[in-house]
């Protein structure tokens, strides 16, 4: 494997408005109910002490979206599962289906990202490609935050740091997402692979 492409993710940029879900179901003329790129909110809260009136608490609430499609990841359950070898990753790190060797088991549906899609029409799972042979992934171009990225994993490592886990995304030791995260300044985060 030459590289390890991947995403970059600025969760403090999104703002939910799900441009990258309609630009990915248009560049690939998805049916309904195959959604490679999806956004999920997360909101959550606590009460704390007022730290300057004893006695008295305060809410801290939050809320924040996240975009989420396939992480190419280097440990990828889908492909683990697959007993037909359908899944493999590409001199690029790209995890893809072979739909020739696809049995349309859905066993791959154990992605812990909800990544694979099974193609109703097709009778296959479908799985993002990073929009292969464009110059960049019809998500990332058309992001009007510039909440998106993709490339080389560790150069985006390089440039955003090393997180690749907030919540309510699966704990990043389970697979080993080629992921980085710029977390929403309220995101508890998940425990990253060390």
């Amino acid at each position: 494997m030459s590289m390890q492409l991947g995403f970059y993710f600025d969760a403090s940029a999104c703002t939910g408005c799900k441009t990258c879900v309609i630009a990915c179901k248009d560049r690939h003329d998805h049916p309904v109910g195959v959604n490679f790129r999806r956004v999920m909110h997360h909101e959550g809260g606590r009460w704390e002490p007022h730290p300057a009136r004893p006695g008295v608490w305060t809410p801290q609430v939050y809320a924040y979206s996240i975009s989420v499609s396939c992480n190419h990841c280097a440990a990828p359950v889908c492909m683990e599962v697959c007993p037909a070898g359908a899944i493999r990753k590409n001199e690029h790190g790209l995890v893809l289906v072979d739909q020739e060797l696809c049995l349309g088991c859905r066993l791959c549906k154990s992605c812990p990202y909800d990544a694979p899609q099974f193609n109703e029409k097709r009778g296959v799972m479908t799985l993002c490609d990073g929009c292969a042979g464009d110059a960049q992934p019809a998500c990332v171009a058309a992001c009007p935050q510039r909440a998106l990225a993709f490339g080389d994993i560790g150069a985006l490592k390089t440039k955003h740091g090393a997180v690749s886990g907030i919540e309510p995304l699966p704990d990043p030791r389970l697979t080993l997402p080629s992921l980085v995260i710029t977390p929403h300044r309220h995101s508890p985060l998940s425990r990253d692979p060390s």
